[in-house]
């Protein structure tokens, strides 16, 4: 293999992620005011973008952490101590998200599946209808730690139905 295809291969995993050259030439260039008026419009007009490709006209939300960050940012800001939520783990970050919910105090409902196994929307039907009183459902869309995604539309439909938060 040549040197030049070496540089091209794409691994498609976490990371490392190779850079594209005119992307390292970018960072290169000095820093901009993140409070100016010049990253106020490069902001707006990301966010106009993200919109358009998620296809929504919804307000978008550019967190900059990890996704444990996100997980926490939708507890600490939904939640309050005390309130009854639904955690359904199929892995890692579902795992994750209930102990975030628990840390700020929540009272945590468990349904957890089988590492590998996406979870059931009749299930959280059910579960719901169990505890009347669960004011939200936490639940990862993809759950990185074991590849798989849960049927969210499904799943969302579901907890509405119930006239809990998501």
């Amino acid at each position: 293999m040549t040197q030049q295809k070496q540089k091209q291969i794409n691994l498609r995993i976490p990371g490392p992620t190779p850079v594209p050259p005119d992307i390292l030439e970018a960072v290169g260039h000095p820093m901009i005011n993140h409070r100016g008026g010049e990253f106020s419009a490069i902001v707006s007009r990301i966010t106009a973008h993200l919109k358009a490709f998620f296809l929504t006209q919804q307000e978008v939300m550019v967190l900059t952490c990890s996704g444990t960050g996100g997980l926490e940012a939708a507890v600490v800001n939904v939640l309050s101590p005390g309130d009854k939520v639904l955690a359904v783990s199929i892995g890692s970050f579902g795992n994750r998200f209930a102990t975030i919910a628990e840390v700020y105090g929540a009272d945590v409902t468990m349904l957890a599946y089988d590492w590998g196994q996406a979870a059931s929307a009749d299930d959280v039907r059910k579960a719901l209808k169990a505890e009347p009183d669960i004011k939200a459902v936490l639940v990862t869309h993809n759950e990185t730690s074991t590849g798989v995604t849960n049927a969210l539309a499904e799943i969302a439909a579901v907890v509405r139905a119930a006239d809990k938060l998501i």
